[in-house]
């Protein structure tokens, strides 16, 4: 299998063959974007939808399901689990990309969409995000049109990029996004893609909630 092509498959691949995770929190906080054209880029003012994120749990912080150097919001019924890269399985690369690897999976089904925004994390402390979110685009093989805009997460500075993939299997190209922070851990990536364009669009709010909310652990 190509790896690009491994990439579109990556929520089932990881969940079942690569990644050992850990069940999500029930008392993880309490229950309370832009949208991308078809070459990658951000609309101004545009949120996908056009309807904000409901706020569901809070991740991240003490008794999280996910220990992460940051804390964000999540939309309401989308469902954290932390996952490990396990050494030398036949698919680990799939749990790295770039200079991060992947920790979290936040599940969109139960929300009713297909789709994952996940978290991705380095270890090199501080970390530029420009070059964390350069080289995390740089290793998806099918990638293209990335246009990078300098933003906040929170009150945070972050690098912001909206690009697209080519996959054969799924149809042709669809958009991805995704910001990074520096973090005293290490880079930080929070990364949003899904199954097409359509299902990339209904998800965003949920991950400019993500990017909105975000404060260092």
């Amino acid at each position: 299998m190509r790896r690009g092509a491994g990439r579109a498959l990556a929520g089932v691949v990881l969940a079942a063959a690569v990644l050992a995770g850990c069940s999500s929190s029930a008392d993880e906080g309490d229950d309370a974007g832009a949208r991308t054209s078809s070459d990658g880029t951000a609309k101004n003012g545009d949120r996908g939808t056009g309807r904000p994120a409901v706020k569901g749990l809070t991740l991240g912080g003490p008794g999280s399901s996910c220990a992460l150097p940051v804390t964000f919001d999540l939309a309401k019924d989308w469902k954290p689990q932390a996952v490990e890269v396990e050494p030398g399985s036949d698919l680990a690369e799939l749990g790295e990309q770039g200079t991060v690897t992947l920790v979290c999976e936040i599940d969109a089904k139960p929300a009713g969409n297909l789709g994952y925004l996940r978290v991705w994390a380095g270890k090199e402390a501080g970390g530029d995000p420009r070059a964390a979110l350069e080289a995390f685009v740089a290793d998806e093989p099918n990638a293209a049109r990335a246009a990078y805009t300098k933003t906040e997460a929170g009150s945070v500075a972050a690098v912001e990029v909206a690009y697209t993939v080519d996959d054969d299997l799924l149809g042709g190209a669809k958009p991805e996004r995704a910001f990074a922070v520096a973090t005293p851990e290490g880079p930080v990536v929070v990364h949003l893609g899904g199954m097409d364009e359509e299902e990339h669009r209904q998800m965003l709010p949920a991950y400019e909630l993500a990017r909105e909310t975000l404060k260092l652990g």
